[in-house]
C-alpha cells in the first residue's frame, strides 16, 4: 500500500487580534486536514494594533491548553509576499478562508480566483464559524474594547488583557 499524502492547509490572516471565531475555524480546519498552518500575513498596507510578535504570541497562548493531538498538527507562523508562494514552500494544497456573511463572499471569491490563477494546484476552502461567532470580527472587537465594551467570551482571556492594556486611559 502506498503512503498516503499528508493533507496540509494554510489559514492566513491578520489576526489583529485572534478571536474565538478564528479559533473555531482552526478547529474546524483541523478536522479536515492532517496539518494546519496558521499564517499571519505581514501586510505593509495594513496598520495593525498589535505587532507581528504580539499576534504570534496571542495565537500560541490561545491554543496552549488544547489537546496534544490538535496542537501537534498545528503550526503558527508568519509570512510575507504572495500567499500561494508560501503555500508552495510549506507543501500546502489548500487555503482555508472564513466566511461570516454574504458580504464577505465577494472579496473572498476574488482572492480565491486570483490565487487559483497564480497556482492552479492550490484550492481554497471556505468555512463558516459556529453560529455563536458569526458576528465577530477583529475590527468589531477592537472598537468595542476601545470604548470599554465587555469582550470577555468573544476572544481568549489573554487577548482581553492585552486589549485592556492597549486602550487603558493615559
Amino acid at each position: 500500500m502506498a503512503d498516503r499524502e499528508i493533507k496540509i492547509a494554510v489559514y492566513p490572516g491578520t489576526f489583529d487580534p485572534v478571536t474565538n471565531g478564528h479559533l473555531d475555524l482552526i478547529r474546524r480546519a483541523l478536522r479536515l486536514f492532517d496539518r494546519l498552518i496558521v499564517a499571519i500575513g505581514e501586510n505593509p498596507a495594513k496598520k495593525p494594533l498589535f505587532s507581528l510578535e504580539e499576534r504570534l504570541e496571542m495565537l500560541v497562548e490561545a491554543v496552549a491548553d488544547w489537546p496534544p493531538e490538535e496542537r501537534t498538527r498545528l503550526e503558527i507562523t508568519s509570512f510575507s509576499g504572495l500567499l500561494v508562494d508560501f503555500c508552495r514552500r510549506k507543501g500546502a494544497r489548500a487555503i482555508v478562508r472564513g466566511l461570516r456573511a454574504v458580504s464577505d463572499f465577494e472579496y473572498e471569491f476574488q482572492l480565491a480566483l486570483m490565487n487559483r490563477r497564480l497556482a492552479r494546484e492550490i484550492d481554497t476552502v471556505f468555512l463558516m464559524p459556529g453560529f455563536r461567532w458569526i458576528f465577530i470580527s477583529s475590527t468589531i472587537i477592537k472598537e468595542a474594547a476601545r470604548f470599554g465594551g465587555n469582550i470577555e467570551g468573544l476572544v481568549p482571556p489573554g487577548v482581553v488583557q492585552r486589549l485592556r492594556e492597549k486602550f487603558r486611559p493615559s
